[in-house]
């Protein structure tokens, strides 16, 4: 009886641990466009237009905010450690600019090392100006509004004085 108590125990202290050890395993994603090297290098500049590469690569992840004539693929291979910030291991942004005709101009390619790594200061926004307490921020307005400049009477559009 003991013996089959141990081996139950034994049992589920062994499922219990490799359920742990699970929930501290890697966790690799990928995000956006599959990059497929040879049909990235069929798109070729003064011999394509829009319709042959929209047929070729798909829609573009996103149209250039500021110029519509450029157009951005997107990929990113990332792996996370439990509940750690994922980090990229690798990353494709192809930009594909075209002319004014809409024939294709220029095509870039950029990895990894455009990846920038932002580490907040905290709870707080850090901005240029004057610190204020509670109550300067409370009374700090009083009687400013309203009141024109030095000098000046405090009168109305219809009668300036």
């Amino acid at each position: 009886m003991r013996n089959t108590f141990a081996r139950t125990g034994m049992a589920a202290a062994l499922i219990g641990a490799t359920l742990l050890s699970a929930g501290c395993s890697r966790v690799r994603s990928h995000q956006g466009f599959i990059v497929d090297d040879q049909l990235v290098a069929a798109i070729q500049p003064g011999v394509d237009n829009r319709d042959s590469v929209l047929k070729t690569l798909g829609r573009p992840t996103f149209e250039g905010q500021f110029n519509p004539n450029h157009w951005f693929y997107v990929a990113r291979n990332s792996k996370q450690l439990a509940f750690a910030t994922p980090r990229p291991t690798d990353q494709v942004v192809l930009r594909v600019s075209f002319d004014a005709a809409g024939n294709v101009a220029a095509v870039d390619k950029s990895g990894v090392e455009k990846v920038v790594q932002l580490s907040p200061n905290g709870n707080k926004t850090p901005t240029l100006g004057k610190d204020r307490g509670f109550f300067e921020d409370l009374f700090g307005n009083i009687g400013t509004v309203g009141a024109g400049a030095p000098g000046q009477s405090g009168g109305t559009a219809d009668n300036p004085n």
